[in-house]
């Protein structure tokens, strides 16, 4: 699975409008400011906020 080049540069976090972080293991897109990890499912990211995770404190470190 791999999002497009394009997708990727319109895609912000729908909470802060900042700037997503692509973690292909995970198929999460990772919003640094807040601390979420929003999921991707059958290739389409689900930008929700009530979908989204929280970062633990040992992947907050790793995304600083």
């Amino acid at each position: 699975m791999s999002l497009d080049h394009k997708l990727m540069e319109i895609l912000v976090c729908p909470i802060c409008k900042g700037v997503l972080i692509y973690n292909r293991e995970a198929a999460e897109l990772i919003c640094r400011a807040d601390r979420l990890a929003y999921p991707i499912r059958d290739d389409i990211p689900v930008m929700l906020s009530d979908e989204a995770r929280q970062l633990s404190d040992e992947e907050r470190e790793k995304y600083q």
